[in-house]
């Protein structure tokens, strides 16, 4: 969440994920994906840079390494968790369709393949048949 200041200088949290549009003419109106319109005091370059470190600040979370401050780890059934985490699920077991959680690493890059050099040449638009005329 942002927060920004209203116009009677009262201070409220929105989700930038839910912004739609900024407009600055010249009070700074946030219009929401549902319609709703915000006034705020900020000028519209200072919502964009709120979003833009709220953005990073969700990223450098998810891929923070686990230190000393972490979260109490808590029971779940056999597992403890310590708050959200990414993870992939790779394939499915049993009638529940559940897929096994893996820790996220990010992809180990191959070694470059370097290919004989061939011009591109466009392929020609397939010809397709219209079946709808006939109906």
């Amino acid at each position: 969440m942002i927060v920004v200041t209203r116009l009677n200088d009262s201070r409220f949290a929105v989700n930038p994920d839910l912004i739609e549009r900024i407009h600055e003419t010249p009070d700074t109106v946030l219009i929401m994906v549902d319609g709703a319109k915000y006034v705020v005091t900020e000028p519209m370059a200072e919502v964009i840079e709120m979003i833009a470190r709220y953005r990073a600040r969700i990223v450098s979370l998810a891929y923070d390494e686990p230190s000393a401050t972490a979260p109490t780890p808590q029971a779940l059934g056999n597992r403890t968790s310590t708050g959200p985490q990414l993870g992939i699920v790779r394939g499915s077991s049993g009638a529940g369709g559940a897929g096994r959680v893996t820790e996220f690493r990010p992809a180990v890059q191959a070694p470059a393949v370097h290919a004989p050099s061939v011009p591109f040449v466009p392929a020609a638009p397939a010809a397709s048949a219209d079946t709808t005329q006939g109906r």
